[in-house]
């Protein structure tokens, strides 16, 4: 099977039984963690009218790109590891490529709707019920979706255009710097051209993250109270912090010089951003805010916890 390009082998973790335990474990317990998260976020904003704002949409797409990214490699590695093999058919590959790349861009996209979102309500309360109505919260977010999608069909073209000369793909899915490692062709640049295009596209939504960011900073340390700077502030650092760690580690993956050898490091960084970023999203823009908990108590019928947060809530404005 080493030149039978209808199939391709995955990275083979180990032929040791302990050491695929221990993949599989890590793989089953980074899944069920973000499919438990992000399933309470898309819950609470869906069944809580009182999560039906912008803001709270926006979340709801993210966490369902978040889902969907997962799903599209952890289940594959995962039967692949139970059933001790390592292929995956083409069509899959390319579906895996089509549909991962997809909702990696529309991730991007959802994070940079959230700055505009967040740099409107902070610094132009007035007008933010009329710049950030339903109907066009909804064009922005069918915008993300169709132009992530148009980009997501582009860079599977090129890179499945291209005849491989090789089947052995050093990752644990379809990854595209690892598949245009073996391209035989000279189409394979027309995919570079793609990716560097698309982390152009990325660079430059952080770009404009950054620049909103400054604004929403300046606009913020003008706020005479100690504690309400305190909790703006609080509200963009995650934000920055995740839209960094993305950036860098995808640019990393996919712009640095391939080996012909798997190597932790790659598999360390396509970890990072692969997976344990969409497991981190719910814990850092859901999970620490007041109204999401609130929500989910309410629908798990924690009315203790409820009043627990209210208390909290209340003594957290006096001080104010």
């Amino acid at each position: 099977m080493g030149n039978d390009t209808s199939v391709f082998l995955l990275f083979e973790f180990s032929k040791i039984w302990e050491i695929k335990i221990m993949y599989l474990t890590l793989f089953l317990v980074l899944y069920l963690m973000t499919i438990t998260g992000n399933f309470l976020i898309i819950s609470a904003v869906a069944l809580d009218s009182h999560l039906h704002t912008p803001m709270y949409f926006f979340l709801m797409n993210l966490a369902l790109q978040d889902l969907g990214s997962v799903s599209v490699i952890i289940p594959k590695a995962v039967l692949n590891l139970v059933m001790n093999r390592r292929y995956i058919s083409y069509s899959g590959c390319v579906a895996q490529v089509l549909l991962f790349v997809f909702f990696l861009g529309s991730d991007v996209g959802i994070l940079t709707v959230m700055a505009y979102d967040r740099f409107v309500a902070i610094c132009n309360p007035l007008k933010y019920d009329m710049i950030m109505s339903r109907k066009i919260c909804t064009k922005m977010v069918g915008s993300v979706w169709i132009t992530s999608f148009f980009n997501a069909v582009l860079n599977t073209m090129g890179t499945f255009a291209n005849h491989f000369c090789s089947n052995t793909i050093n990752q644990f899915y379809c990854e595209i710097p690892q598949l245009l490692k073996f391209a035989c062709s000279d189409l394979y640049v027309v995919e570079i051209g793609y990716i560097i295009f698309t982390l152009t596209l990325i660079f430059g939504c952080f770009v404009f993250i950054i620049v909103t960011y400054v604004q929403i900073f300046s606009v913020v340390s003008k706020i005479p109270s100690v504690q309400g700077r305190k909790k703006a502030f609080s509200t963009c650092f995650p934000h920055l912090t995740v839209f960094s760690i993305f950036l860098f580690s995808s640019s990393f993956a996919y712009l640095r010089p391939q080996s012909d050898k798997p190597l932790h490091l790659d598999f360390i960084i396509t970890i990072m951003y692969s997976i344990i970023l969409p497991m981190l999203n719910p814990l850092i823009y859901s999970m620490r805010n007041k109204d999401i908990k609130v929500a989910l108590a309410r629908i798990l019928g924690l009315r203790r916890f409820i009043s627990m947060v209210n208390v909290i809530a209340n003594r957290d404005k006096r001080k104010q």
